[in-house]
This record gives structure tokens, C-alpha cells and sequence, in this order.
């Protein structure tokens, strides 16, 4: 007799946070600062408040989905469940550009600090580095990844902390205790407010994952209640987190004069602590960002191979697994190969790519609620119009203009993805006359 494998439900509401912003990686702040400030014209505290305001609005929507539909699929499930099988499958595509390209953005990041940091060896050589040794360890397996993923957490938090706390040493030696007290990480008068959303537009970038603690959902005690309010959470503790941070790191450099836009957080880690703490910063980051990218290039592998598994992509590229390894080996190479590209973008323009993604599924999360709300669904409909239609509404909207907010170059790439996908999925359904094929992530 077989009895049926279950997962246990042990996790509580703090640990699928912890989960949470582990996810988000806390230090992408300083990965990403040089990008923002130059965007937003030196108001990052805002660029960061925009952001958070708006996936806030969107957290409240992921937490409705998440007590309606309590399993795993996220934005794609939601909107096949909810509006329909056709554009469920134009957002997992668009989901797809996120987890595709995600880990470019990452090895991107860390290539730029390490550059940063040893002039004499070029960009290149770095990112051909985080592809090789990243894609070697997961085609042999990531087991030892999530064993650190605890320590290497709280790691980042302590040297954020003490980032935080040095910045606001340099402040008020260089302004006094006052210094600690201005508007202008949030406003400055010749700084017009389309910068600020402009950053946010980018900002938004830190925020991915807020709402992948929805795959511990089988994990979790009494997950309807426990979802909806550990994506809220994280998605607020990350916001509270990026705008403090940001907050203090502009007024430790209000200019936009940096040797290196991409690597920007590193020279002021050394102005504000001197050359032992940028090396305990620069360690730091590098290795969050190896982590991460470890992370990213599995998860979208793992992707790649659901997708071929359940024959939305070509099976005998996408379904297989090595012999050896038991990994989707082909598809690992090929997202190393995909971050290749690294060798021809900046930050700016990559993490604006990925946010094209992220933006549509986010919408698309938003109308789910609107749909089910409509339809008089007996979970939605109780919670009125203010949960049901209103805020899904304005986070929606919120949603479409940080998206028409991004750089151009990253909007005229996402538009191409998206066709892409419209036309593939012309061919799956012989021209939209039958259903997509449907992913089962349970497996």
C-alpha cells in the first residue's frame, strides 16, 4: 500500500517572511543605488516610497489570491483561474521574462562591484566567471545553497545595519546632528516629480519576490490566513527597509558624481568607513549576489523544464533531465547563455527589462481580484468593494504607469517578448480556437 507523501506544516508567519525577504535579497539596495540616484535626479527615498506605495497596493491583491487559491503558479494561476486560460498563459510568458533574465541582471551586479574593486581586470571577465562557476554548481546540484541561506540573511542584514549606522555617522560629522533631517532624498526643487517615478519605475526592481513566500503555501500552518498577511509583511518590511536605507545613503552622498554609476554603493562604503568595512561590504554583496544568482538560474531552469514537461515548450529541449545529475542541464546552459548579454547592458536598462515582466503580472494579479469580485466569487465578493475593486483598480493603474515609466529601450524589448508570446500562443492553440496546455507545478 502507498501512502501518499505529504509536506509538513511546521512554518509560521515570521519564518515565511524571513523566507520572504531573503528572497529579496535586503542588499540589492546598494546594487542597485548608482542606477537610481542617477535617474531620480538624487531623490532615491522617493523613487523608493513611489515603489513601495504601489506594491503595497499589489500585496494586498497577491494576499486575496492567495486565500482564494492556496497553491503554487502565483500570477500565472490567478489569471488562468480567473479571467482566462489564454492570458494566464501571456502571464506566466510574461513571468517567464523575469525568471529568464533575472539572473543576467544578478551576475550584472556583481560583476560591476568587482570591477569596481579590481580596475585592472575587465567587466567581462567577471561575468564570464559568476556563468561558468554559477551554471557548474546547479547542473551537480544546489543542496549546500539553502543551508547557508539562514546565515548568509542575517550576514546581509548586520553589514546593512552598520552601513546605515556609518552613513549616518559621516552625516553628522560633515552636518551635525541636523544633517540626519532633510526633505531632499524625497524633494528637491529643481527636481521634477517624473524623475522620482522615473526611479521607481527601477526601484520597483528590489521588490521582486515579495510575493514567492506563495510556494510554501503546502508548508505553512493555516496557510489561507498566514499568506495573505506574510506577503503584506515582507512587502512592507522590504519597503521600510529600501527607503531608510536609500534615505541615509543620499544624504551621505547627495551629489551624482560617481567613478562608476553601476558600482556607486561601493565608493561610499569607503568614504563613510574606510577601507576595512568596503571590504567586509564588497564580500557581503558579491556573495548575496552569487547566491542569488545560484537561486535565479534554478528556479528559471526548473521552469524551463515544467514548461517542457507539460509540453507548453518543445519537450525533448525543455522535459529532459541529465542521467547523471538528475538537473535540466540544457536548460541551465542556455540561461547561462542568455546572460551573456550582461556583456552589452547596464544596470539601468537590464533591471528596467525585468520590471517590464513583473509590471504585467502584477497588473494582471490585480485584475484577477476585479474578475473574481465581478463574478460574485463567495470568497471575494464579502470583502466588498473597497478589497474587491477599488484598491485592485488603483494598484493596477499604479502598476501600468510605473510600467510606461520604465527606459524606453527595456519597453520596446518587453513589447517584443510579449508579441513573441502572443504569436507562439497563435501556434499552441491552432489560432486561439483551443485551450493553452497548462503547467502543473505541484509536480
Amino acid at each position: 500500500m502507498n501512502i501518499p507523501v505529504k509536506l509538513d506544516r511546521t512554518l509560521g508567519l515570521w519564518s515565511v517572511v524571513l523566507f520572504g525577504l531573503a528572497y529579496m535579497t535586503p542588499m540589492i539596495v546598494f546594487g542597485t543605488f548608482g542606477a537610481l540616484a542617477t535617474t531620480s535626479q538624487g531623490t532615491t527615498a522617493m523613487a523608493y516610497l513611489v515603489a513601495a506605495g504601489a506594491i503595497l497596493l499589489t500585496a494586498i491583491s497577491y494576499g486575496v489570491m492567495a486565500r482564494v487559491y492556496p497553491v503554487a503558479g502565483s500570477a500565472y494561476t490567478y489569471a488562468r483561474r480567473s479571467i482566462n486560460p489564454h492570458v494566464g498563459f501571456l502571464v506566466g510568458w510574461a513571468v517567464l521574462l523575469d525568471y529568464f533574465f533575472l539572473p543576467m541582471v544578478i551576475w550584472l551586479i556583481g560583476a560591476a562591484y568587482l570591477s569596481s574593486a579590481f580596475p585592472a581586470v575587465p567587466s567581462y571577465v567577471w561575468i564570464l566567471g559568476f556563468i561558468a562557476v554559477t551554471t557548474l554548481v546547479n547542473v551537480v546540484g544546489i543542496a549546500f545553497a539553502s543551508r547557508v541561506n539562514f546565515i548568509l540573511m542575517v550576514v546581509q542584514l548586520a553589514v546593512l545595519v552598520v552601513f546605515v549606522l556609518l552613513a549616518g555617522r559621516y552625516v553628522m560629522a560633515l552636518n551635525g546632528p541636523g544633517g540626519l533631517v532633510s526633505v531632499t532624498p524625497f524633494f528637491k526643487a529643481d527636481v521634477p516629480f517624473s524623475a522620482s517615478i522615473a526611479g521607481a519605475a527601477i526601484a520597483a526592481y528590489s521588490f521582486l519576490g515579495f510575493d514567492a513566500v506563495s510556494t510554501l503555501t503546502e508548508e505553512t500552518r493555516d496557510a489561507r490566513r498566514t499568506m495573505p498577511r506574510a506577503i503584506l509583511i515582507t512587502a512592507l518590511a522590504g519597503g521600510l527597509i529600501f527607503v531608510v536605507s536609500a534615505y541615509v545613503t543620499q544624504l551621505a552622498h547627495p551629489g551624482l558624481d560617481f567613478v562608476s554609476v553601476d558600482a556607486a554603493a561601493s565608493e561610499i562604503a569607503r568614504a563613510v568607513g574606510g577601507d576595512l568595512f568596503v571590504t567586509l561590504f564588497l564580500a557581503t554583496l558579491v556573495i548575496a549576489q552569487f547566491t542569488s544568482g545560484l537561486a535565479a538560474q534554478a528556479s528559471v531552469g526548473r521552469l524551463l523544464y515544467a514548461m517542457g514537461r507539460d509540453r507548453v515548450l518543445p519537450s525533448a529541449i525543455f522535459g529532459t533531465l541529465s542521467p547523471r545529475w538528475q538537473t535540466p542541464v540544457l536548460n541551465l546552459v542556455l540561461v547561462g547563455i542568455v546572460g551573456l548579454l550582461a556583456l552589452h547592458m547596464d544596470i539601468t536598462t537590464s533591471t528596467s527589462f525585468i520590471n517590464f515582466g513583473a509590471f504585467l503580472a502584477f497588473t494582471a494579479v490585480n485584475i484577477s481580484v476585479i474578475a473574481l469580485y465581478w463574478k460574485g466569487h463567495v470568497e471575494v465578493r464579502p470583502m466588498g468593494p473597497l478589497i474587491g475593486l477599488l484598491i485592485p483598480a488603483l494598484a493596477a493603474l499604479c502598476d501600468l504607469f510605473l510600467l510606461w515609466n520604465l527606459d524606453s529601450n527595456a519597453r520596446i524589448l518587453g513589447l517584443i517578448w510579449l508579441a513573441a508570446g502572443c504569436v507562439y500562443l497563435a501556434y499552441l492553440t491552432r489560432l486561439f480556437t483551443a485551450a493553452p496546455p497548462e503547467m502543473d507545478f505541484a509536480e
